[in-house]
């Protein structure tokens, strides 16, 4: 310790202005500073955890169920793949803001589904964030399998994700939902790889007004412009898109 800090404290130096000891904070920020960065650190540790947590509970009722529901896996596919055949659509990789829209929107009745309305009611807030957090985690799709042959019905959907149709002021499917259809979260979900069904489905209820929970009725507004043809063929695109070299 210096000699001056020590003489400050001496008999008569009751005036004097004292000096900084050397190992103590220039500024009582310094050490506000520093305190922030420990609980920085251990409150990211923290919420890690927490979200890891989130994860697990997420993963076991996808699995196995819980609170009177069934597990999410039976109709959704062990991996969230859905299930192609029955309609059942993809919920890997989708954004977790979306997911969870939907779980409330089954629950409170604005997105009419017989058969997700009753497993929606049995969750709980916690539980319905859980499983949307663990939905979101997982891989979104990636293209595994040969594109459909390509066909004129192929070339026309391709037309409708990537271009739309200005001529009725259609816009490209692609514009909102990502360049390849992969989503842009919170608002718009993931395209690629939803089974061809579901999608067919989802455009009949929109252009019906008998599914009214998207954002500012855009889809709404989109689906009405659309046939049943047009409906159709851009469902099968998007079922499993690719960009053919050469129509057929």
């Amino acid at each position: 310790m210096p000699l001056s800090f020590i003489v400050a404290w001496m008999p008569g130096s009751r005036n004097r202005v004292l000096p900084r000891p050397p190992h103590l904070p220039a500024r009582a920020t310094d050490f506000r500073s520093l305190l922030a960065g420990v609980v920085s650190i251990a409150w990211g540790a923290t919420g890690a955890s927490l979200a890891h947590a989130d994860r697990l509970a997420g993963a076991t009722l996808a699995q196995q169920g819980g609170g009177g529901a069934p597990a999410c896996m039976t109709c959704h596919g062990a991996q969230g793949e859905g299930q192609a055949a029955a309609g059942f659509p993809r919920l890997a990789g989708q954004g977790q803001a979306y997911l969870l829209k939907q779980l409330q929107a089954f629950a409170d009745g604005t997105r009419k589904n017989p058969q997700m309305a009753p497993i929606a009611r049995s969750l709980s807030a916690a539980q319905m964030r859980d499983a949307a957090d663990y939905y979101a985690s997982l891989p979104g799709w990636k293209q595994t399998t040969a594109p459909h042959t390509p066909s004129a019905q192929y070339a026309q959907g391709l037309k409708i994700a990537t271009e739309g149709d200005w001529t009725k002021e259609m816009p490209a499917c692609f514009a909102c939902h990502g360049i390849t259809g992969e989503g842009v979260p919170p608002h718009f979900p993931a395209l690629a790889g939803q089974p061809m069904a579901y999608t067919q489905t989802q455009l009949n209820a929109w252009r019906a007004a008998q599914r009214t929970n998207d954002p500012l009725g855009l889809m709404q507004a989109v689906a009405e412009k659309m046939s049943d043809a047009e409906i159709a063929a851009v469902s099968r695109y998007l079922e499993n898109p690719s960009r053919p070299g050469k129509e057929k």
